[in-house]
């Protein structure tokens, strides 16, 4: 019986390429996202090769997740991995500039979405005895930046979430793991900059970014180490990105 892999956001990026990564290794999947005509097609296309159950669902909508796991179909139920992968950035404005009603958006798909379809899925998940939560977090919470703001805050919640959460399951095993990416080109600065493609295309102008199968073959791998070997944080970065230094306002 194949193992099964429950994926949000898997309308785009990350979510996508995780989608095609465990397909193609037979998996059986159940995918989500709001948009339900990009999700209708993924499915198509994914049962060629696996059992694919999609729901469209918005992950901020806590009733909705709740009714999706419990009419989740029996041939669905034995979840072996979970992947929060829904979220998103929005804006890169000071914050005595931004827009508030993006800081609620991200912060109720970021944090609030993320750990109610992981309280959703914690029975499935520890009913074998085994299994994996594999967080999509980002460089961005444990590195701020200018305009990061909100964003920056989403992501250390899930990082410090995804260590506490380690702790409640100890000897449950079940595993969890926050996974950090850099720079990587997907929709993510399309959406952060509403949509305008040009501004999104100067953020990886002249340096080779991340790509989603490079984050969907990480997670795959992460969900197909030996029972006993959990991955807590790993940070991935394109080559041609790294730290900057200190900023210094200084007055003349």
């Amino acid at each position: 019986m194949p193992n099964t892999v429950f994926i949000t956001g898997a309308t785009s990026g990350f979510g996508e390429a995780c989608a095609r990564r465990f397909a193609s290794d037979g998996w059986n999947l159940v995918i989500t996202g709001r948009r339900r005509e990009r999700l209708s097609t993924l499915k198509e296309e994914l049962q060629q090769h696996s059992q694919v159950h999609a729901i469209a669902l918005d992950i901020r909508d806590q009733q909705a997740i709740q009714t999706a796991v419990n009419e989740l179909p029996e041939s669905f139920r034995d979840i072996h991995t979970l992947i929060n992968n829904a979220g998103l950035a929005l804006g890169t404005e000071p914050a005595d500039q931004c827009d508030t009603e993006q800081w609620m958006t991200m912060i109720d798909t970021n944090i609030k979405g993320l750990v109610m379809m992981t309280h959703a899925l914690l029975p499935a998940l520890k009913k074998n005895n085994s299994g994996s939560i594999v967080n999509i977090g980002s460089v961005a919470g444990s590195w701020p930046y200018p305009g990061g703001n909100v964003y920056g805050g989403t992501k250390a919640f899930v990082k410090q979430f995804s260590l506490s959460l380690r702790c409640d399951l100890l000897g449950s095993g079940v595993r969890v793991s926050n996974i950090e990416p850099g720079l990587a080109e997907t929709e993510f600065s399309v959406v952060r900059f509403n949509g305008d493609q040009s501004k999104a295309d100067a953020v990886y102008e002249g340096m080779q970014p991340l790509t989603a199968k490079d984050i969907a073959d990480t997670v795959f791998w992460i969900a197909n180490r030996p029972a006993h070997v959990n991955i807590n944080n790993l940070e991935i970065m394109p080559t041609q990105q790294a730290w900057a230094g200190f900023a210094v306002d200084r007055k003349k």
